[in-house]
């Protein structure tokens, strides 16, 4: 039986008397982005720091390529490319410098270095700003740097802890590519509290909440989940509750405003079809019917009831 890629046995972890995480258990066995998602505080920064050896867990055990973080943590490592939230740049060397000496950290051979930086910051789109001080660099392109120094030692498991967080809409477009074309020859973990994000770019979801695992599956079985299930409808001249609550197909309705009402129902096209026929017939006048985004609220509500 292969051996898996990264391994998780029972993780758990408290600060003071406080529980951050508790029973995490998960295991990756190919390439791809996994996710961990979760609200701020939830306790996925935990997670990742444990996994990538800068804190020392409570209970349980990480192996990664069959190496325990804790038993063995220098072979454990050097599998492992970690990016966290706050990216570890010095902005007074050059793009050049900086990789090269975070080349030197990861114990790259010496006749290599050079070969190793220059193909690094071509996958990573930045060998035109090779002799640019990083501190002179867009938030994109420093979030990219910080990318190929987690990369530059080509690790099995790549750790990306809130990578698109604070970048500008075509930045988080150019990084999700930048970590599809990575998880096409590594395996990626990455940390959002984002659904969109997850929804993007990742194959595989772990769902975390108040420090314990809610989900584990698939980007299709997540979707089951995510999937709005109310309308938000106004009218120029709008029906009473109970109107719109004998319409086919309206499950439940509320009060958004004095013109505005939340439908929840089972069946959208037929809902919506309805809602339209009814408001043509009887002059409400529709003025704007669209679906509800999905919050994460709601996800965790969702699935605390299977």
């Amino acid at each position: 039986m292969e051996t898996p890629i990264v391994k998780v046995e029972n993780l758990s972890h408290r600060y003071a008397i406080q529980w951050a995480i508790r029973d995490i258990d998960f295991e990756i066995n190919k390439t791809g982005v996994y996710g961990l998602l979760g609200v701020n505080g939830s306790g996925k920064s935990t997670i990742m720091n444990i996994m990538c050896g800068v804190l020392k867990q409570t209970q349980g055990e990480v192996f990664i390529k069959g190496l325990s973080t804790t038993q063995n943590p220098v072979g454990a490592k050097k599998n492992i490319g970690f990016l966290p939230q706050q990216v570890p740049l010095y902005p007074d060397l050059t793009v050049e410098e900086y990789l090269t000496y975070t080349a030197y950290l990861r114990l790259q051979p010496k006749k290599n270095i050079s070969k190793t930086v220059s193909s690094t910051m071509d996958k990573c789109g930045i060998s035109h700003f090779r002799k640019r001080l990083v501190r002179n660099l867009s938030g994109g392109y420093q979030q990219r740097i910080g990318i190929a120094q987690a990369i530059i030692h080509n690790p099995s498991f790549v750790v990306l802890d809130e990578p698109t967080n604070g970048l500008d809409p075509n930045q988080i477009l150019e990084i999700r590519k930048l970590i599809k074309e990575i998880a096409e020859e590594n395996t990626v973990l990455l940390s959002t509290h984002i659904l969109q994000e997850v929804q993007a770019i990742c194959d595989h979801i772990w769902m975390i909440n108040e420090g314990q695992q809610v989900f584990s599956g698939t980007m299709e079985e997540f979707d089951n989940y995510i999937v709005p299930n109310s309308l938000l409808i106004s009218f120029a001249n709008p029906p009473s509750l109970e109107e719109l609550q004998k319409v086919s197909s309206v499950r439940q309705i509320e009060y958004k405003d004095n013109k505005s009402f939340v439908v929840h129902f089972d069946d959208a096209d037929e809902v919506i079809d309805n809602i339209v026929n009814e408001s043509v017939k009887n002059s409400w006048h529709l003025r704007e019917i669209r679906r509800e985004k999905t919050s994460m609220d709601s996800v965790f509500t969702e699935l605390s009831r299977k």
